[in-house]
C-alpha cells in the first residue's frame, strides 16, 4: 500500500492515443501541463486516489528477460534522467496503440505524470504514472450570448469521479522486480491493459495468495457446486471458507478441504479444479500461506449468496454466518402444488 501525503506531480503531458485495427492515429504534445493551483489540485487527486486503497501490487515479467519488458525499460530510462520524460511518454503511448489489436479497444487520451514524494513501506521513492481516459461524459457548459443572456451548451469532458486505467510505476524493487500498482475500472478486455501493455503479474505474496484462493473459491462453487447440489450449497460453501479464513492466520490447502467438505468426493473435485485453474489463469495456487485481512475483506464482498428463484422471490446468505443456511433453511418438494420450496425459520422480523 502507497502513501500519497508527500507525493507532488512534477511532470505532466497529455497524449491521445488511436486505435490501431482501425486505422487511427495517435497525436503528441510537446509540452509539459502548466497548472494552476487549482486544477493541479484537482488533478492530483484524480489520478491517485484509486492506489490510496490498493494491497496487491505487480512486477514486469517479459519471456526471454525482464529487461526487455517496453514499460519496464521507459519508466528506468525516465528515473534514470528525467529530461527524457517527454520522448519516453510518447514511446508509452505507441507501446499502448501496438496492444490495440481488436476493435472493442477504446482510444482515449492518456496522461504521463512524473510523481516525487510517493511513500511506498515508509520510504520515499518517485513513480511514472499511465493513465487512460476512455470514457467522457457530458456536461452543460454556460455562457453569455450576444443578446447578454446567459444560455447553456452540451460538451464532453473527463470526469473527476475515477479513473478508467492507470498504473504507478515506482523507482523501487524487490527480490521479484520493480514495484507496479495498477487499477482497471473499464475491464472489457482482461488481457489489454495488465498482460498486453503492462505485461505484470502479481506478486508473490500473502496478498496475492489470498486473493487467488478465494477467486478459485467462488469459480468452484459457480461451475462445480451450483450446478451440482443448487445456490444453498453453493452459498454454504462460500460462507464455510470465508469462515475458514476468519478464523485462520494461514491457510493450509488439506485441512481447509477437511473442514470445508464432508464428502470426499467433493475434495477430489476440488484438487481437479485447482489444477483446471492454475493452468487457466496461468498462477499457482499456494497449498499454505498466510491470511490477508485485507484483501478478505475486499474479496468476500465480491461472493454472491443469493438464491433467485423463478417466481421473483430472492432469498439472501449472509457469507460471515456459515451456520444460518444449514440449520434455519430447508428445501423440500410440494407434491401438490408441483414445485419445489424453501422453508424459512426466525423469530422476529428485522
Amino acid at each position: 500500500m502507497i502513501k500519497k501525503t508527500r507525493a507532488e506531480i512534477t511532470k505532466c503531458i497529455l497524449h491521445k492515443v488511436a486505435n490501431k485495427f482501425n486505422s487511427g492515429q495517435n497525436v503528441f504534445s510537446e509540452d509539459l501541463i502548466r497548472f494552476d493551483q487549482e486544477s493541479y489540485d484537482l488533478m492530483k487527486n484524480f489520478l491517485l486516489k484509486p492506489f490510496g486503497s490498493l494491497t496487491q501490487s505487480y512486477r514486469f515479467t517479459h519471456h526471454a528477460d525482464v529487461r526487455l519488458n517496453e514499460l519496464n525499460n521507459y519508466a528506468s530510462e525516465v528515473f534514470k534522467e528525467e529530461a527524457t520524460f517527454v520522448e519516453y511518454s510518447k514511446n508509452i503511448v505507441n507501446h499502448l496503440f501496438e496492444q490495440s489489436n481488436s476493435a472493442q479497444i477504446k482510444t482515449g487520451d492518456v496522461i504521463v505524470v512524473f510523481i516525487e514524494g510517493i511513500e511506498y513501506k515508509d520510504v520515499l521513492t518517485e513513480a511514472v504514472g499511465i493513465f487512460k481516459i476512455e470514457n467522457k461524459v457530458d456536461f452543460f457548459q454556460t455562457y453569455l450570448d450576444d443578446n447578454e443572456s446567459f444560455d447553456v451548451v452540451v460538451q464532453k469532458g473527463i470526469s473527476t469521479k475515477r479513473i478508467d486505467k492507470g498504473c504507478l510505476i515506482l523507482n523501487t524493487s524487490d527480490v521479484e522486480g520493480t514495484v507496479v500498482f495498477s487499477v482497471d475500472n473499464n475491464n472489457y478486455d482482461a488481457q489489454y491493459w495488465i498482460k498486453n501493455f503492462l505485461s505484470v503479474k502479481l506478486a508473490d505474496d500473502y496478498n496475492s495468495h489470498t486473493q487467488s484462493y478465494l477467486e478459485m473459491c467462488k469459480e468452484f462453487s459457480e461451475e462445480v457446486i451450483k450446478p451440482e447440489l443448487g445456490m444453498q450449497q453453493q452459498g454454504n460453501f462460500l460462507a464455510n471458507t470465508v469462515d475458514y479464513f476468519k478464523e485462520h492466520e494461514a491457510v493450509d490447502y488439506h485441512d481447509f478441504k477437511d473442514e470445508v467438505f464432508e464428502d470426499e468426493k467433493h475434495k477430489e473435485q476440488f484438487d481437479e479444479y485447482k489444477k483446471h485453474f492454475e493452468n487457466l489463469n496461468d498462477v499457482l495456487i499456494r497449498n499454505n500461506f498466510d491470511v490477508s485481512g485485507v484483501v478478505l475483506k475486499k474479496e468476500k464482498s465480491k461472493l454472491k449468496t443469493e438464491i433467485k428463484l423463478d417466481t421473483n422471490i430472492n432469498i439472501k446468505l449472509d457469507v460471515d454466518a456459515p451456520e444460518a443456511a444449514s440449520e434455519y433453511l430447508e428445501r423440500g418438494y410440494d407434491e401438490e402444488k408441483k414445485m419445489k420450496y424453501y422453508k424459512v425459520y426466525f423469530n422476529e422480523e428485522k
